[in-house]
């Protein structure tokens, strides 16, 4: 079994950052709730890291945590409020600061340490807090100081195990050497081997379907994204045509991409019966405009016929879902135990409809891995590297009402900007890209014609994981190019307009 790593969340924004530092330094961890009860005796778990919180330690209510415990089993690190309990529950004084501290600070080291080891003095580092340690713990020995703060970073090795106390955040980008810190927390202190890596991640998991499924058989819907397609394929691994896939064309996915997706699937060996329901949801969805009953008509009649073809298939025990490990975080609160689950990963509650049990094998994964481990498995980087889609597919990105028509003219406009950007170079550099229809139409002049046709918005952002978004910078000849492209190729839309909002405040659908 894999070495890990556990982090403590005390419900930090930056909680997942620290789990991203690790897995980039080839070490598994995993997040829970700081009042999670960890087999301490698990000889797999290497070290625990305590995140930061948006409370005071001094607060009635604050989250606690034995740290002493712990301390008798693994090595610890606390991150800001992290550091500051670990301060507390030895005797130490934290107190409001003079100030609150927030920003860019520049790291004086005071004390040599393996913690700091390639780690330059006067680096910089970023702070977060409103309280500041006033005073360390008996035993307790100062690493590092800021120019406004008296205890940036110490250490107490008097225990069963070495304990780190840090101010500042090493998870966040403006820390600049905090992942190298991080790093030699995990290898230098903890002994980790750093042998998590995308094949020895396809090795184990396949490995441990096979345990799991035994000899019975799962079915899965499969979207010709990237989440559902690795994780059928590792399925497919274990337990091969026992693994029965289920790809529905509701009728508003992207031009040609039914039958794209059906090959590559084909391609790879994957078990995938395609179901044209395009009729049925054109049905549902016509005369209807508001964006979410949209998307609960398209959600339902999914159900309704992944459900239909399901029964067919009548010796299926288990039901696999592409969740990834975001998805596993958000459902869990630190304030306590929650049993929300996002709707959308969990396929409108098939499972309880369906009596399956659940198999999930990319649950611990983030976006990024699931795209390495997708290379590794060998599927193509085309389907692997490709942005993201919406759920509801072009039905957002058509404002108003549905219509066939409608959709084979976005299908087709949209068909032209995505191939403009992989031609130019650009499709790599954009996080999220595609066309919206809109409900507006305007004048224009074709030769000797004046034509009254439909106005089309390009979208194209920047991102790293899409809770946050800046509209892409795209070249002015690039956007003249796909204008002319569009207007000249697709009859009914007559202007091309380019989306120049971020997010917030806008969001990157319009719908």
């Amino acid at each position: 079994m894999t070495e890990k790593i556990i982090i403590l969340d005390f419900g930090s924004q930056y909680t997942q950052l620290i789990a991203r530092a690790a897995r980039e330094a080839n070490v598994y961890c995993e997040i829970f709730p700081y009042y999670k009860q960890l087999d301490v005796q698990d000889a797999n778990i290497k070290g625990v890291i305590l995140s930061g919180s948006p409370f005071s330690v001094n607060d009635d209510k604050a989250p606690e945590l034995d740290i002493l415990a712990l301390q008798q089993k693994v090595p610890v690190m606390g991150v800001c409020y992290g550091a500051q309990l670990a301060a507390k529950v030895y005797g130490g004084r934290v107190e409001k600061s003079d100030k609150r501290e927030y920003g860019r600070a520049r790291l004086d080291i005071v004390q040599s340490d393996v913690l700091f080891n390639d780690v330059p003095d006067q680096s910089q580092v970023w702070m977060s807090h409103s309280d500041t340690i006033k005073q360390l713990p008996p035993q307790f020995e100062l690493l590092a100081v800021t120019e406004s703060i008296p205890v940036a970073a110490f250490r107490n090795t008097t225990g069963a195990n070495p304990l780190y106390g840090l101010q500042f955040h090493p998870e966040v980008y403006h820390s600049t050497e905090g992942k190298t810190i991080i790093r030699n927390f995990l290898v230098k202190i903890c002994g980790c081997g750093q042998d998590w890596t995308p094949a020895s991640f396809v090795d184990e998991t396949v490995a441990a379907l096979k345990e799991k499924i035994g000899d019975k058989h799962v079915i899965m819907a499969l979207s010709g994204g990237v989440d559902s397609t690795v994780a059928a394929t590792l399925i497919s691994r274990a337990i091969g045509d026992r693994l029965h896939g289920i790809f529905v064309d509701n009728g508003v996915l992207r031009k040609d991409e039914f039958e794209n997706v059906l090959a590559t699937y084909d391609t790879l060996g994957l078990n995938v019966q395609g179901i044209d329901a395009k009729k049925i949801f054109y049905e549902e969805l016509a005369g209807e405009s508001d964006p979410e009953k949209k998307r609960k008509i398209i959600g339902k009649l999914f159900i309704d016929v992944f459900h239909e073809e399901a029964l067919k298939i009548k010796e299926a025990s288990f039901l696999g879902q592409g969740t990834i490990y975001p998805d596993v975080i958000e459902s869990v609160s630190v304030h306590g135990p929650s049993v929300t689950i996002k709707s959308h990963h969990n396929v409108g509650g098939l499972p309880d409809i369906m009596n399956l049990e659940l198999v999930e094998p990319l649950r611990y994964l983030f976006k990024d891995e699931v795209r390495k481990v997708g290379l590794e498995l060998g599927i193509p980087k085309e389907m692997i590297l490709r942005h993201p889609f919406p759920g509801p597919g072009l039905a957002i990105r058509i404002l108003g009402d549905i219509t066939k028509e409608k959709v084979k003219l976005l299908q087709e406009a949209d068909y032209h900007y995505i191939r403009a950007l992989k031609d130019y170079g650009l499709y790599d550099q954009v996080w999220q890209a595609g066309a919206i229809l809109l409900p507006v139409k305007s004048v224009g002049v074709m030769g000797d014609e004046r034509t009254y046709e439909y106005t089309l918005a390009l979208r194209a952002v920047t991102s790293v994981d899409g809770m946050t978004a800046d509209w892409a910078h795209l070249p002015y000849d690039f956007l003249a190019y796909v204008s002319n492209e569009i207007i000249n190729n697709v009859k009914g839309i007559n202007r091309v307009v380019y989306d120049i909002s971020s997010k917030p405040p806008a969001t990157i659908e319009w719908e």
